[in-house]
């Protein structure tokens, strides 16, 4: 368990299984998925358990997420990439999800852990990248008792990616 990445660290270019939307999966490289564009990375423990499936439901229905075009959002957990396609589904999501079974991605950014312990997971963060990699932001949970069981504050999340890209054009309604 090493430490946390920290804004302006370079992440560490990491290639794990990538579940997209539209059920395909391939091997993917951060680096070319930042490439694209910047990239909002939420660890999250296991798919299907409730607290991840109010964190996602979060995401999606917070629609300037899903809808922004200047950033995207992936999710980062142990979960299969079969598990994902069905959690994709479930909960029409449109982020894609990358399966990190080794944990490999998780103690890359620092945030693996073991629960009381014993299991090893990665506790629930959220690192915003730019395409060159640097972080720009992180959060991560800090629960007393586990840290996958916080909830990641989506509307400091969306401060900080607006912050970084220039905020959204505000709607006039059609007035001036």
């Amino acid at each position: 368990m090493s430490q946390p990445l920290a804004v302006g660290d370079v992440a560490p270019d990491v290639t794990a299984p990538l579940v997209r939307p539209d059920g395909s999966t391939a091997d993917v490289s951060l680096s070319s998925l930042t490439d694209d564009r910047p990239t909002i990375l939420a660890f999250y423990t296991n798919d299907f358990s409730p607290d991840c499936m109010a964190e996602w439901c979060s995401f999606r229905d917070y629609g300037w997420f899903a809808n922004d075009e200047r950033v995207q959002v992936v999710g980062v957990s142990r979960s299969h990439a079969a598990t994902h396609r069905w959690f994709i589904d479930y909960l029409d999501l449109s982020f894609a999800l990358y399966a990190d079974r080794d944990l490999e991605l998780a103690e890359a950014f620092g945030v693996d852990y073991r629960t009381f312990g014993l299991l090893r997971r990665a506790k629930r963060s959220v690192f915003f990248l730019g395409t060159d990699r640097t972080i720009r932001y992180r959060w991560i949970g800090d629960h007393p008792i586990d840290p996958a069981r916080d909830q990641p504050p989506l509307a400091e999340v969306r401060a900080a990616v607006e912050d970084a890209l220039g905020g959204a054009e505000t709607e006039t309604f059609g007035f001036e």
